[in-house]
């Protein structure tokens, strides 16, 4: 049986319901419900509904779709708004890549339509065709510096295109939007990256990007944390073995 704690936190995310697998493979959910929603949460400061929001990113990067279907109906029912898990949805394209992001976004909207959540809606786009470089790179200059002005500068002429990509399609189409903060973005990539594997730079970029918006090594510890139960041991220890590299420990 899961114990108390790990059973009211799973209560609080799926209340009345009873997973085909406790029928099925009742020693199997009762370790993982002790460990995901006890153990694991006993070692981090992370915010239910945040808990979700990066859940949901993650799942989108590995291509889960069913438990993301599963955990999209728990975010709802904490009280992540419908605007916000758009916003993860759509910020994982740029990220994960738009051919596996489709199918999370119609399951997202299958979800919504389940729960009577009218689509579209409103919309969180805050730039036009005309400003989104401009207002991309502000953005970017925001949250990683430099990065994207030194490859316009110097980057060889048939390779030019990917800074601007990452300036108007990356940051201008999607970062400038509506719904979530930059701290909170930038928890979402992190953990898309680190959930995928085979983009170490790009990790240790975003660590560097979550510390200028104010996101602390603590923080994504807890990220890290939570999300150990979904993206195995290895995932994990690579993700913290590049966040000592760029943030290392000050005490033992």
């Amino acid at each position: 049986m899961p114990n108390k704690t790990a059973q009211q936190n799973h209560d609080e995310m799926f209340p009345n319901h009873v997973s085909t697998l406790k029928k099925t493979d009742p020693e199997f959910i009762d370790i993982f419900d002790n460990f995901a929603f006890d153990e694991v949460l006993q070692h981090s400061q992370i915010e239910t509904k945040l808990r979700m929001k990066v859940t949901l990113a993650s799942l989108i990067a590995m291509q889960c779709l069913n438990e993301y279907k599963a955990m999209l109906t728990a975010a709802l029912n904490v009280g992540v708004t419908p605007i916000e898990i758009k916003e993860i949805v759509y910020q994982a394209v740029p990220y994960v890549g738009l051919g596996k992001v489709f199918d999370f976004l119609n399951g997202t909207n299958d979800i919504f339509e389940e729960k009577g959540i009218s689509v579209p809606l409103e919309p969180q786009s805050t730039t036009t065709p005309d400003s989104r470089m401009d207002e991309g790179l502000k953005t970017i200059r925001r949250i990683v510096g430099s990065t994207v002005d030194d490859m316009l500068d110097n980057a060889p002429k048939n390779q030019k295109h990917f800074a601007t990509f990452l300036a108007d399609n990356c940051f201008g189409d999607f970062y400038t939007r509506n719904g979530l903060d930059d701290k909170t973005r930038e928890l979402l990539t992190f953990s898309m990256l680190v959930s995928m594997g085979g983009a170490d730079p790009q990790v240790k970029g975003h660590i560097a990007a979550n510390h200028n918006v104010g996101n602390d090594k603590q923080s994504l510890i807890d990220v890290i944390t939570v999300l150990l139960p979904f993206i195995g041991y290895p995932r994990t220890l690579t993700a913290l073995s590049l966040l000592n590299e760029v943030i290392p420990e000050t005490e033992k």
